[in-house]
């Protein structure tokens, strides 16, 4: 391979909030606390946080999205056109103990999109944290689609928004996403994910059944979403890894979608110009390995994401080798990695578990991996 991303032990990248920066961030909201105060606390605890993942042999190293309370959020609202409103209803979740409040912040489009800059808040961080790491600094982003939800109708995003519909905001937004994507090369990212939840709503049927009963179809979806995906990372330099993580939904340990890959698996792995793909592999929700079929020979990587983030509970390591034998019947062993399913915190309240154990599961993965890949 060309480019050393993803590794055979690797991570998506959000990690459990410590105590202190809980505290901290709280603080701000009560304006106890200054901007550069809290901006201090956090470089402080990414450090930390840098050290941890280094000292466990992690190769690629994120800073956990510790200065984020969302994962995709506080990205979109970086853009230059974007605020953040109020949902009436949130969309129901499976799972974990905590129930998601009855409204949610999403994002809407409210001018038209800044596509010249090429400048995003997030740029800055990824600078701190490839300015701490002697490992691959790796940046995770929501991906363009994400914007305009599948678990919900498009139109509101753009109803007062100077877009008449949502091909002539996607080409906005995928110029812009290409333009920051070279920004973040231009600061020494040569490491980027792409993180989408979309992708598993059309592989969930009750969920594809809302998108038909709004008047869409998803197959005529699927391909608006791939065009727009590779116009945002198309043209990018040969030396620069983009993958996507496809999300079933992480919010305290909370899911939304179920479903295996069997229904976008082909265009995904052939259409999508990706070069690695994280899959979650956890639970039976995610279907078997027989779409890994469609992956063609050659240089992309499955990701897959057995060992889960929803619990601590440490999986065998005997059980994750013989799951990994079992994708090999679909797949080339030397185009597969190992991660958790997911992150560990996707909100800053993060999910159920420990530290210690979020730990114990990090290092498992990357004794795992020595033990299969020579590379590794």
């Amino acid at each position: 391979m060309t480019k050393a991303a993803p590794f055979r032990a690797d991570h998506v990248g959000s990690l459990l909030r410590p105590a202190e920066l809980k505290t901290a961030r709280a603080r701000f909201a009560r304006n106890e606390i200054s901007a550069s105060e809290l901006k201090a606390i956090e470089d402080q605890a990414i450090k930390r946080l840098i050290a941890k993942q280094e000292s466990i042999g992690l190769k690629s190293i994120t800073d956990g999205e510790f200065r984020r309370e969302n994962w995709s959020l506080d990205f979109f609202t970086g853009l230059d056109g974007i605020k953040v409103v109020l949902m009436a209803t949130a969309p129901r979740a499976h799972g974990g103990s905590t129930e998601i409040s009855n409204t949610l912040k999403v994002a809407t489009v409210s001018k038209k999109l800044g596509t010249t800059s090429g400048s995003h808040p997030m740029i800055e961080h990824f600078k701190f944290l490839k300015a701490n790491t002697h490992a691959t600094a790796k940046i995770t982003i929501p991906c363009p689609t994400m914007l305009t939800s599948a678990s919900r109708d498009w139109k509101p995003v753009v109803a007062n928004s100077p877009y008449k519909d949502l091909d002539a905001l996607y080409e906005d937004l995928g110029a812009t996403y290409k333009k920051l994507i070279q920004s973040f090369y231009d600061a020494g990212c040569r490491y980027l994910q792409l993180d989408d939840v979309n992708m598993s709503y059309l592989c969930d049927a009750k969920m594809r059944e809302q998108i038909t009963a709004r008047g869409e179809k998803p197959e005529e979806v699927l391909k608006r979403w791939v065009k727009v995906l590779n116009v945002a990372i198309g043209g990018r330099p040969a030396d620069m890894a983009i993958t996507t993580h496809i999300c079933r939904g992480n919010f305290k340990s909370a899911w939304f979608a179920s479903g295996g890959y069997e229904p976008i698996a082909e265009t995904l792995f052939n259409e999508l110009n990706y070069d690695g793909y994280f899959l979650e592999y956890d639970t039976d929700r995610a279907g078997g390995f027989e779409p890994l079929r469609f992956v063609p020979k050659g240089d992309k990587r499955i990701v897959l994401g057995l060992m889960t983030t929803k619990t601590g509970s440490l999986e065998a390591s005997d059980l994750i080798k013989s799951r990994i034998d079992g994708a090999t019947k679909f797949v080339n062993l030397n185009q597969l990695c190992l991660s958790p399913q997911c992150g560990f915190a996707s909100h800053e309240d993060g999910n159920l578990l420990s530290e210690d154990e979020q730990w114990a599961k990090l290092g498992q993965i990357v004794s795992i991996a020595k033990d299969i890949w020579a590379d590794a």
